[in-house]
């Protein structure tokens, strides 16, 4: 063998271990990276998560947008504790809204932090409503004539039926999604899911922020859950917070914002 072709066999050896290294440390990069769990609240569904999940999906992460019934605190955390069952390895949970006193009452090993977008946040034995308290924190717009009733069918009950909120059509973009366009909140408009009435004042269980770290993104400018409740809560949490100047909306408005929380606390788990 000439020394010019043990050279170049040499060569092609190196290029085809470092070739290994890279894919397997990029393998394993992609293993330890946490699948994202994205759930919703009330007045809207999975695509009210669109913006944000295109954010994630591209920095390299596993996102999953589960369908959140309306139903109740331990109803529909019992429903994404299904969703969080077909997913292995470490999971970051988080909830907009109503979504927030979804994940408090969630509890599986694979969850290794939640993130609260705006969310209700609620001790053991806490309904939602407490964050509502006018009293205590003035501001919500999110009351009669704009928050309104209707009967509904519902599988989730032994009745068949059931009382479910609803923000009116012409209220919506004012009091739920300001900072968003007008066909942007003619599109989630189109999308929102109305919630159990009982949902509100249903006590919660035992909060999985208890014993998990948890990520706050307070909105300053939200005129659903009056921002100084929100401050309160994440607070009592210990959570990591940072505010945005958004409405309740911000996975909406500001989806970048709200994936950088995300990160933050995806990063911060492994």
């Amino acid at each position: 063998m000439t020394i010019a072709r043990f050279i170049r066999t040499v060569s092609a050896v190196f290029a085809l271990l470092a070739g290994f290294v890279v894919a397997t440390v990029g393998s394993a990069n992609a293993q330890t990276m946490p699948t994202i769990v994205l759930v919703h609240g009330a007045f809207a569904d999975t695509t009210s998560w669109d913006g944000v999940a295109d954010n994630l999906r591209g920095r390299g992460y596993q996102v999953v947008v589960p369908e959140n019934p309306l139903r109740g605190p331990a109803y529909d955390a019992a429903a994404i504790e299904k969703t969080l069952a077909n997913i292995s390895g470490p999971v970051v949970l988080v909830g907009h809204s109503y979504g927030g006193a979804v994940i408090s009452n969630t509890h599986n090993p694979n969850v290794k932090a939640l993130v609260y977008i705006a969310a209700f946040a609620p001790m053991q034995g806490e309904a939602v409503a407490g964050a509502l308290n006018p009293i205590r924190f003035p501001g919500s717009q999110l009351v009669p004539p704009a928050l309104q009733m209707k009967v509904v069918d519902d599988t989730s009950n032994a009745a068949d039926r059931n009382v479910d909120a609803y923000i009116a059509d012409g209220s919506f973009h004012q009091v739920f999604a300001p900072d968003v366009s007008d066909a942007t909140a003619a599109t989630m408009l189109a999308h929102q899911k109305s919630i159990a009435a009982s949902a509100n004042v249903e006590p919660s269980g035992p909060p999985a922020w208890s014993n998990l770290p948890s990520w706050y993104l307070v909105s300053a400018g939200d005129t659903v859950i009056p921002p100084e409740a929100e401050r309160f809560m994440a607070m009592r949490m210990g959570a990591h917070t940072s505010e945005v100047q958004a409405s309740h909306v911000a996975l909406v408005s500001q989806p970048a914002v709200v994936a950088d929380v995300i990160t933050a606390a995806a990063t911060g788990t492994e």
